[in-house]
């Protein structure tokens, strides 16, 4: 079967998509997304990535591909390599079993990225359909066409060090998938979204949310870290959270999907609702980069008053959306 290639909002919720398509399954990226229960937000000091805190907007990786591989009825192989060798050795077998392997790779590593989108991230996922001479095909969701990789560029992106080290990680189907979902599953999937939100932990969800703004609020303007730091939270937010505003316009697509599965709910309301939540995401990313960029004066307490009004707004989202399922 000839492989097709779809772009996609975000890398790991795209390369499911296309996986499992290319084995039948109907399934859209926001449907694996929002079946996957991946919408989150986590704010972790003790975990940094390039020297700064993580903050994501989404479920731990593998997360997507795990619940929507469950989702759809079937489950993954996954294998990690100690020496580069073994995992392309690996990784040729597969494609010549006719395989479309998913890979997790590092960005920074992966020629074909401009090299200003280059950092050093390591939960980035891939596939590869096939190999011409010491080229592999690369269908990367977040690039418009497919791509070529030298095999010695691919190992490097595959085994590079740092937070989320991929280790050489591969992963295919064990079996095929069923062609539709199961939609008992997805409003299940909404309640734990939404409890995950709503979770009472100081680092998760919205007290996380809160628990960030208490920190910017506190930032020095006049300290050559703080600009860094806050440019930071935009980064995470728009080009690693790359359905945008932290995945919200990705779930309020899903929404949509799952009011015509769920009818009665009134999730098309809420879809609505989330998309204009999304845009004040999107408000508070401009209103962010503005300052670092320095067309603003650098303001902490702003930013987080905005961030403080999201975190507001979307625990009675959220707690209206359990409600409703």
């Amino acid at each position: 079967m000839t492989f097709q290639h779809q772009h996609a909002a975000h890398c790991e919720s795209g390369t499911i998509a296309n996986l499992l398509r290319h084995h039948g399954a109907q399934v859209s990226e926001p449907l694996a997304f929002g079946a996957s229960a991946a919408l989150g937000f986590a704010y972790l000091p003790f975990i940094r990535l390039n020297g700064l805190p993580l903050i994501a907007y989404r479920a731990q990786p593998r997360a997507i591909i795990k619940g929507t591989a469950a989702a759809f009825g079937t489950r993954f192989r996954f294998e990690r390599f100690s020496r580069p060798a073994e995992g392309q050795r690996r990784l040729d077998e597969l494609l010549a079993q006719g395989q479309v392997v998913g890979l997790q790779t590092s960005v920074f590593w992966l020629p074909y990225f401009p090299e200003t989108m280059r950092f050093h991230f390591n939960a980035h996922n891939l596939l590869v359909y096939g190999k011409e001479g010491d080229d592999y095909l690369i269908s990367d969701p977040v690039a418009e066409d497919p791509q070529r990789c030298a095999a010695a560029d691919l190992a490097r992106a595959r085994f590079a060090r740092g937070v989320l080290a991929p280790r050489g990680l591969l992963y295919y189907p064990a079996h095929a998938p069923r062609a539709e979902i199961d939609p008992t599953r997805l409003a299940p999937a909404i309640r734990k979204t939404a409890r995950n939100l709503l979770a009472p932990l100081p680092l998760i969800g919205v007290r996380g949310m809160r628990t960030l703004a208490a920190r910017i609020a506190r930032l020095d303007p006049r300290d050559a870290r703080s600009s860094p730091f806050i440019g930071h939270l935009v980064r995470m937010q728009e080009e690693i959270g790359t359905g945008g505003a932290g995945f919200r316009f990705l779930y309020a697509a899903f929404l949509q999907e799952a009011d015509a599965r769920l009818p009665g709910q009134g999730l098309a309301g809420f879809a609505a609702e989330l998309m204009e939540i999304g845009d004040a995401w999107r408000d508070f990313a401009l209103a962010a980069a503005r300052m670092v960029k320095g067309r603003d004066a650098l303001d902490p307490p702003a930013i987080a008053a905005l961030l403080r009004a999201q975190a507001a707004r979307e625990e009675t989202f959220f707690r209206a959306l359990l409600r409703a399922v």
